[in-house]
């Protein structure tokens, strides 16, 4: 499983914003060249995160973009399912969950318990843990 690359650059954008600072708001243009987004793709993951309660958007020359809430309230999950949806490692776990073998699979198991501990972390994960990390060079 990998994360897509969008949200790869969700995670480095609100991640930037975390270590900006309360209150702090920065240019779409300013976090697409420091982190190495296009700019276009980072109008639409900004979208994408905004619609979410993750980021707030601001129009003129005061404007930018800013986190919603305090970088210890915004895991890690939510801002990689604002931007691939629901975590879903095989499409038998679910609610949904279709398996040829039906209840009678026997890596049905294995599948959920991988997905409900891949879940469990990246909840567990907040934005507020790195913003006093060196930032690599």
């Amino acid at each position: 499983m990998q994360i897509t690359r969008q949200a790869d650059y969700a995670v480095r954008a609100v991640l930037y914003l975390a270590r900006l600072g309360q209150d702090q708001r920065a240019a779409t243009s300013q976090i697409a060249e420091e982190q190495q987004i296009p700019p276009s793709f980072l109008a639409k993951i900004v979208s994408q995160l905004s619609v979410a309660g993750l980021l707030q958007t601001s129009r003129g020359a005061r404007g930018g973009v800013s986190l919603a809430r305090d970088p210890d309230q915004i895991s890690l999950l939510e801002v990689v399912e604002a931007i691939d949806g629901p975590i879903l490692l095989n499409e038998c776990v679910g609610t949904n969950g279709i398996c040829t073998f039906g209840d009678d699979c026997p890596m049905q198991t294995v599948w959920c318990d991988a997905q409900s501990e891949l879940v469990k972390k990246l909840k567990s994960i907040y934005f507020s843990q790195f913003v006093e990390m060196p930032v690599a060079a």
